[in-house]
């Protein structure tokens, strides 16, 4: 007794799922800086500008 249950409309639960996949999807072709082992810091020394860091600018983030 005392447990609330919250009834949730299918748009918002496929909305939910949807934005899950996509954050996979973007983690995957993404990786975190935690997860890449070389140091961004060591290729703009060289010259040459990291690929995510110049994604990110063009790609707004959500």
């Amino acid at each position: 007794m005392g447990e609330i249950v919250r009834l949730v409309p299918k748009p918002e639960l496929e909305r939910a799922r949807l934005i899950r996949e996509a954050r996979a999807i973007y983690d995957s072709i993404f990786p975190s800086t935690d997860a890449v082992t070389e140091h961004p810091d060591d290729r703009l020394s060289q010259g040459t500008q990291s690929g995510r860091k110049a994604l990110l600018r063009a790609v707004p983030v959500l």
